[in-house]
């Protein structure tokens, strides 16, 4: 007679054997996510299947970053091995997991032991004593043994110093920041930039905050409420850095957006660019009595255009005033329409909905009875508005996609006439 046991065909069926020890001497002391790790990648040892850092992270929905945390915390402890297969890549190994049973009896490997007196050593440096001794004090409790492991992966696999380590605790404290991950991501970013010492990291902070200045009063003068991306960073950083401008020509520049719909970056950019080649190519004379215009020239050009019909238009305006004083009263009253608008899309009113729909109703009933009183008294409806000479770019020889207009060509013959007469 014969005895047989039944297989199980599918893996997840299957038990996977855990030592006690590592249940009694590991597991309780160790971080949660940790253990997770550990006992997956078991699972799959057991199995003898082959499973990467990548997909024990999707598995666990965990981030890629703190799987290599785990193995490099296991190594520590001893529980595991990792086996380098390539020298010049010191994230490219296979896992061996260490029979705790055999290491109790002083049977591990020897390799374990060195890995083991590596960390002792470490913890025993008086730099990284004194390091964890000042991250205690900046945060005013005692350090976790995963945020331990967690700073040390810091000096170890990112190149960050103890002194960095310790004035980015204190700077993300000043800042009221206290998550871990964001500790991490500040101190991370400066050992990227190769930043060893205290004066480095508040010198390339000093830069880095005068930029953000910088940013943030451009898109001030351009009403935008938003945050900068990479590409309009990478852009200003081109006006202050390479063609050298300062703040207040930036902002000059960005009052030219006044006159278009959509202020936006690539305008400004358009506008910065023109003045930067004609300051390069100068104001020389091409030859005889004739000479080229710079770019410059023609802008002033298209300002003083501007300025001709703004002027036109202010005084067909005061006619009209003169001739029916009740359209200054309605545009008076409409301008404080839109004051109060503004104030209620601000405001936490509960009926803001119904006020609102209130005000547009009056600010409908007076643009009527403005557009009545100038028909009638024979002016058309837009007499008052500004009458551009170019209605696609309103007279600033820039389009709003921050082109040149059509009508540049025309604009620069008109005014080298003129120049040259």
């Amino acid at each position: 007679m014969s005895f047989k046991k039944g297989k199980a065909n599918d893996y997840f069926l299957m038990d996977t054997g855990v030592e006690n020890i590592f249940i009694n001497e590991h597991m309780a002391s160790a971080p949660g996510e940790f253990v997770k790790v550990y006992l997956l990648a078991l699972m799959y040892a057991n199995l003898e299947l082959d499973i990467t850092n990548e997909e024990i992270a999707r598995h666990l929905s965990m981030e890629h970053e703190d799987v290599l945390k785990a193995w490099n915390y296991w190594e520590k402890i001893g529980a595991v091995k990792k086996l380098k297969k390539n020298a010049d890549d010191k994230f490219d190994y296979d896992i061996e997991f260490i029979r705790l049973k055999e290491q109790l009896y002083g049977k591990s490997n020897k390799k374990t032991h060195v890995v083991d007196q590596n960390t002792q050593s470490l913890m025993a440096d008086k730099d990284i004593k004194d390091m964890f001794a000042a991250i205690e004090n900046i945060t005013g409790r005692v350090i976790s043994g995963t945020e331990l492991m967690e700073v040390l992966s810091w000096i170890n696999d990112f190149g960050a110093t103890p002194e960095v380590v310790v004035y980015g605790y204190s700077y993300c404290a000043q800042k009221k920041k206290k998550d871990i991950k964001y500790i991490a991501a500040v101190i991370k970013a400066w050992a990227s930039e190769g930043l060893r010492d205290v004066i480095s990291v508040e010198k390339h902070l000093s830069e880095n905050e005068k930029k953000q200045y910088l940013y943030k009063r451009v898109f001030q003068a351009l009403g935008f409420s938003r945050n900068s991306t990479e590409e309009e960073r990478r852009i200003m950083d081109t006006w202050f850095e390479t063609m050298g401008y300062t703040l207040d020509k930036v902002l000059e520049a960005c009052s030219k957006t006044s006159g278009i719909t959509n202020p936006n970056i690539n305008y400004v950019n358009k506008v910065l660019i023109n003045w930067y080649e004609d300051q390069k190519g100068g104001n020389a004379e091409s030859g005889g009595s004739k000479r080229e215009l710079s770019v410059g020239e023609i802008m002033k050009y298209y300002e003083t255009l501007q300025k001709l019909n703004e002027s036109a238009a202010e005084e067909r305006r005061r006619a009209v005033y003169d001739a029916v004083p009740r359209i200054k009263d309605i545009e008076n009253e409409i301008k404080e329409i839109s004051s109060e608008m503004s104030r209620i899309i601000i405001s936490d009113r509960i009926d803001r909905k119904e006020a609102m729909a209130e005000l547009r109703d009056k600010m409908d009933a007076l643009n009527t009875e403005r557009a009545f009183l100038l028909t009638d008294n024979g002016f058309e409806i837009d007499h008052m508005d500004v009458k551009y000479r170019c209605s696609e770019c309103k007279d600033t020889g820039i389009l709003e996609t921050g082109e040149k207009c059509q009508c540049f060509e025309e604009v620069t013959r008109e005014k080298i006439n003129l120049t040259n007469q």
